[in-house]
């Protein structure tokens, strides 16, 4: 997954990549404003800490409320700064919002203690926040990213910074607004124009107990580096080049109309998006056919008009990289069945493309496609499948269709990646733990476990008191 630039230390900007205009600019802030802010989200953390679950979760349950409210607003922005169509913009507002609601609702069951049986006297679990946490979040979903860490880590009881993406400035202060809004201490969630060169000197504050960053594969290790060196704990969900196995479908149509939905929402932004269609011989031909179709349907167009249907990628950098992937297949002698150039629009257009006949030594087999490129590959068993879906260096999610259930979770079970979906693409919701294996990353956020990944979780064993001693006989004589 494209995330920020770890080369370069530049302002935040709002560039519309569907003009190409810089509408808005903000400086990075000073390394002592940057220290000064981690010291008040330390402060921040020693109040907020002792509120009760209950008083926490009402003011992540009022920002669920006031991202609903802003809906449009906020979907606006993310179309402005990134290019999302304004529908699936939209979407990813109540996603958010839903997650926000997710741990408001369900924070106190979670984090409630757990007992341990024990021979004698008696052990407990109990669930606490450790600290300050620094996020680096990404630019394809604005929102949703960073949900899923101030969600759980909120009601928990830790406190954020965020270090959104340099092209998301107005979403990140938007999202500060909101909890701020919500009922949020100074401190408790700030957001952070943090340059680059100063990410480390906040991962070694005594303060920051843990980092998680969604992003490249690149910018994963440098953190994570970083993080092991100060010794603090860190997730991370990186890149992915998921595969869409398909073993047969009484059902072309849907299976079709699924697989081009998994590769193209958010235009290909998507770290879960099916970037590798496989497809056993029996129904190669036919589904290439109607993928072939589909994709020809796609014309670009202003992703604030709810008729276009291939929006921008975010940047003009992003559409040439992804421009260079495919002529680099083409030139190598892939097939090219639809798209596979830049359309003659302004924008950060790339066309809706389909590859056939991608061989290893060609930078579309192993590098993830982060835009409107899908490749099908056509093989003859089960087993030629999942070698196929499995030599990749990457393990985030896969799906696997069939008309057969047994047959498709058969395969589903053999394959490496952190998710799994069958007879349905790629997705998320507020209830299914996300993450992967490989260098697709490690942790997991949503869910339960989404809760417990910056927890203290804190043994209490307890023994009956001693019983007094009886008092010692008098002296006599």
């Amino acid at each position: 997954m494209t995330s920020t630039d770890t080369s370069t230390d530049r302002v935040y900007a709002t560039v519309n990549p569907y003009t190409g205009q810089t509408e808005a600019e903000f400086d990075a802030l000073t390394p002592d404003e940057v220290t000064a802010a981690v010291e008040r989200a330390h402060t921040a953390h020693l109040e907020w800490r002792g509120r009760s679950v209950a008083d926490r979760a009402a003011v992540v349950g009022r920002a669920a409320d006031l991202m609903l409210e802003r809906q449009d607003a906020f979907a606006a922005l993310i179309t402005k700064e990134m290019g999302k169509r304004i529908q699936e913009a939209a979407g990813e507002v109540q996603l958010a919002a839903s997650i926000l609601r997710y741990y408001a609702d369900n924070a106190e069951e979670f984090l409630a203690p757990r007992t341990i049986e024990v021979m004698k006297g008696e052990a407990v679990v109990v669930n606490e926040p450790t600290g300050v946490l620094l996020a680096i979040e990404p630019w394809n979903y604005p929102l949703y990213q960073v949900v899923r860490v101030a969600g759980p880590n909120l009601t928990l009881g830790n406190t954020i910074l965020l270090k959104h993406a340099e092209n998301n400035p107005q979403c990140a202060l938007a999202l500060e607004e909101l909890f701020r809004d919500a009922g949020a201490p100074e401190g408790v969630y700030t957001n952070l124009f943090l340059r680059i060169s100063d990410t480390e000197s906040v991962i070694a504050h005594p303060a920051v107990q843990g980092v998680t960053l969604t992003g490249s594969e690149k910018a994963g290790s440098s953190v994570a580096s970083l993080a092991g060196k100060h010794l603090k704990k860190s997730v991370l969900e990186l890149g992915g080049s998921d595969p869409f196995v398909v073993l047969d479908t009484p059902d072309l149509g849907r299976t079709v109309k699924a697989a081009t939905m998994g590769r193209m929402a958010n235009t290909g932004q998507a770290c879960i998006a099916a970037k590798r269609i496989i497809v056993l011989a029996d129904v190669h031909d036919e589904f290439v056919a109607g993928m072939q179709q589909a994709f020809a349907g796609f014309t670009p167009g202003d992703p604030a008009d709810p008729a276009t249907t291939l929006g921008p990628l975010s940047t003009e950098k992003a559409a040439q990289e992804l421009h260079a992937q495919i002529q680099d297949a083409v030139d190598k002698g892939a097939t090219v069945l639809a798209g596979g150039g830049r359309p003659d629009h302004d924008g950060a257009f790339v066309e809706a493309t389909l590859l056939t006949g991608v061989t290893p030594d060609m930078r579309a087999y192993s590098e993830e496609l982060f835009g409107p490129a899908a490749v099908v590959y056509k093989v003859d068993t089960e087993d030629e499948a999942v070698a196929l879906a499995n030599d990749s260096s990457y393990g985030l999610s896969a799906v696997v269709y069939s008309g057969d259930a047994e047959r498709a979770r058969g395969v589903a079970d053999r394959l490496e990646s952190g998710m799994v979906w069958i007879n349905q693409p790629s997705g998320s919701s507020p209830e299914l733990p996300f993450g992967g294996v490989k260098r697709s990353g490690y942790g997991r956020e949503l869910s339960e476990l989404g809760m417990f990944e910056f927890a203290n979780r804190r043994l209490v064993r307890t023994m009956p008191a001693p019983k007094a001693s009886a008092p010692a006989a008098p002296v006599v004589g």
